[in-house]
C-alpha cells in the first residue's frame, strides 16, 4: 500500500542562489528593497556575475522551504512541482529524498530549473529576483486529484496565485482528494496582484492562512494592528496566522487572537525562509494535533534559528537541539 503522506507541498522548486550584499548593490537592482520580483533568466546571470562575492546554491522555493523542514522533522512530506532537466534540478529532487521526502510527485520540465537570487543587506533583509524557469511551465493540465492521493493535508505557496488557472486546478484537485489545505500569501506583491480572487479562494478552499504583517496589511488595509488582521482573515479561514518577526506571532480562530511570544535570536544575519520556516514548525505541530498555542511557539523556535543562518538550511547541530526541545 501507498505511504500515507502527512503533507504535500505544492509550489516552485526553486534553488537559491544567496549572496550577502551592501544596501548599495540593492540599490542599483529595479524594484523595492524587501520584495521579489520575477525576471527572466538573462537578468539571473547578469546579476550572478556582477556580484561581489559568489552565491551560495541551496534547495528553496516558498514551499520548499517549508517542505524540506517538514521531512527533516520526521514527517511524511512529498512535493508537487516542476523541476527542471539539468543538474540543478537533480539537486533539488535528491536533497528532498535524502531527507526522507517522498520525491516520486516531481514533474520534470524540458528547461533548467528555476532560480532565486536572494539578495540580503546587513540587516538580514533579503530582496528576491526568481526566474521561475521550469517551474513556470507546469500547466493546470499536469495537476488531478491523483497528485494528491493518499496526502492529508497540501500546503500551497501563495506564487501560485500568479498564475490563477494553475491555482485553481491545484486547489479542486487537493480539494478533490479530501486533503486540509494551507496558503502561505508568500509577499505583499502577490496579495495585490491578486486582491479580486483571494477572498473567495479564502473562504472556499483554505483551512489555514500564513501571512506577515506586510502581507497582512495588504490584505486586509488594517496597519500594527495585528490581531485584528489576524481576526479579520480568520473570518474567511478557520485558522489565520500573522508573522511579525521579532515581536511574534499572532493566531486567529472563531473570533479569538491569541499572541504567541517571539523566540530570541542572538543575532540576524539573513531573514531567507523565515516566515517558510515558521509555517513548517506550525504544520508540524498542527498534524500532530497539538494546541494552537504550541504549534505557534514550534513555528517562533525554527523561524528564530533559520534567522540567525545564511539561507534557509539549518544546520545539522542546530536540527538536533531543536529535535530534542521537542
Amino acid at each position: 500500500m501507498q505511504k500515507k503522506i502527512s503533507i504535500l507541498g505544492v509550489g516552485s522548486p526553486i534553488v537559491d542562489a544567496i549572496a550577502m550584499v551592501d544596501d548599495d548593490f540593492v540599490a542599483q537592482v529595479d524594484g523595492d528593497k524587501g520584495g521579489m520580483v520575477l525576471v527572466d533568466a538573462v537578468t539571473i546571470i547578469k546579476l550572478l556575475e556582477s556580484l561581489p562575492k559568489p552565491a551560495m546554491n541551496a534547495p528553496g522555493g516558498s514551499a520548499g522551504n517549508t517542505l524540506f523542514a517538514l521531512a527533516r522533522m520526521g514527517r511524511s512530506a512529498s512535493f508537487v512541482g516542476k523541476t527542471g532537466n539539468c543538474t540543478l534540478g537533480s539537486f533539488y529532487r535528491d536533497t528532498f529524498a535524502r531527507l526522507g521526502g517522498d520525491a516520486s510527485r516531481f514533474k520534470i520540465g524540458q528547461i533548467p530549473n528555476g532560480r532565486c537570487l536572494s539578495l540580503v543587506t546587513p540587516d538580514g533583509e533579503r530582496t528576491m529576483r526568481t526566474d521561475l524557469g521550469a517551474a513556470m511551465t507546469m500547466t493546470p493540465e499536469e495537476i488531478s486529484s491523483a497528485d494528491f492521493e493518499n496526502c492529508a493535508h497540501a500546503h500551497i505557496e501563495g506564487y501560485l496565485l500568479f498564475n490563477e488557472t494553475l491555482m485553481r486546478k491545484v486547489l479542486d484537485s487537493a480539494k478533490g482528494a479530501g486533503c486540509t489545505i494551507s496558503l502561505d500569501l508568500a509577499c505583499f506583491e502577490v496579495v495585490n496582484a491578486a486582491k479580486t480572487i483571494l477572498p473567495q479562494i479564502l473562504r472556499d478552499y483554505v483551512d489555514i492562512v500564513f501571512a506577515n504583517e506586510e502581507e497582512g496589511a495588504a490584505f486586509t488595509g488594517i496597519h500594527d494592528d495585528y490581531p485584528a488582521m489576524a481576526r479579520q482573515l480568520a473570518e474567511l479561514t478557520d485558522i489565520a496566522a500573522i508573522k511579525v518577526g521579532a515581536h511574534g506571532s499572532y493566531i486567529a480562530q472563531a473570533g479569538k487572537v491569541e499572541k504567541i511570544e517571539p523566540m530570541h535570536a542572538a543575532k540576524v544575519i539573513d531573514t531567507t525562509g523565515a516566515g517558510d520556516l515558521w509555517a513548517a514548525g506550525f504544520l508540524y505541530g498542527w498534524s500532530k494535533n497539538r494546541s494552537l498555542t504550541e504549534c505557534g511557539e514550534i513555528g517562533s523556535i525554527l523561524g528564530a534559528a533559520v534567522v540567525q543562518e545564511q539561507g534557509s538550511v539549518l544546520p545539522e547541530h542546530v536540527w538536533d537541539d531543536i529535535l530534542s526541545a521537542l
